[in-house]
């Protein structure tokens, strides 16, 4: 599985300043996002979800050969299975969630139960963290821009208030394609910020290159 953008973003801009205890990558895919908390962090406890059997395999071994190995676990099991019998709440909570619904389905069942909306819901993952994330815990997720809306709105209904939101613009004349969202149960006044990726193909601007550049071997 590629490493995107989204998931790059989602794992430089998520917050640490809490410094979490526990941590939980729903949908870990590579498991890049929690291997980007574990080098950005002190978290003691890093736990990434994967229903995908070749995925998890795969995610299971980038953890196992990574410096961090001893503060990384992955679960091979469905959201709602992880819920229902899991008792432990986590400090942060970061999801690159699959959100391909528009899109037509191809013939590989394992690519689609990767990208789309089936495999996870926003409702489903709303669900999942209102119930797994600690009283002053924090969740970070990345969406299509369109479904802002829509999302806010389960969350709210869950009782997670934004605070803090990034709008991804892919260079200065395209619209926002994706928002990043930074809820709590707390409610505060939102900051909200933008971020424009390219001014020119392979041109990074220096917000992103500031963003980014710990995790890029070359920039």
């Amino acid at each position: 599985m590629k490493i995107g953008t989204d998931g790059v973003l989602l794992g430089a801009w998520t917050s640490v300043d809490k410094n979490p205890f526990s941590v939980l990558d729903i949908g870990s895919g590579t498991g890049v996002l929690a291997l980007m908390i574990a080098q950005r962090s002190y978290a003691e406890n890093i736990e990434a979800l994967e229903i995908d059997a070749d995925a998890y395999e795969q995610c299971s071994e980038n953890f196992e050969n990574s410096p961090w190995a001893d503060r990384l676990f992955c679960y091979h099991a469905s959201l709602l299975e992880f819920v229902e019998e899991l008792e432990d709440d986590y400090d942060l909570i970061i999801c690159n969630p699959p959100f391909y619904s528009e899109d037509y389905k191809t013939e590989n069942e394992a690519r689609d139960l990767a990208r789309f909306n089936d495999a996870m819901p926003f409702e489903h993952l709303v669900y999942a963290v209102a119930n797994l994330l600690s009283n002053d815990g924090l969740f970070s997720v990345v969406i299509p821009y369109k479904e802002e809306i829509k999302f806010k709105d389960f969350a709210l209904k869950a009782g997670l208030h934004l605070n803090r939101s990034l709008y991804v613009k892919g260079n200065p004349e395209t619209e926002i394609k994706r928002s990043l969202l930074e809820f709590s149960f707390h409610k505060s006044k939102i900051e909200h910020s933008e971020l424009i990726i390219e001014t020119a193909r392979h041109h990074y601007t220096e917000d992103y290159i500031n963003l980014t550049k710990d995790f890029y071997l070359k920039m």
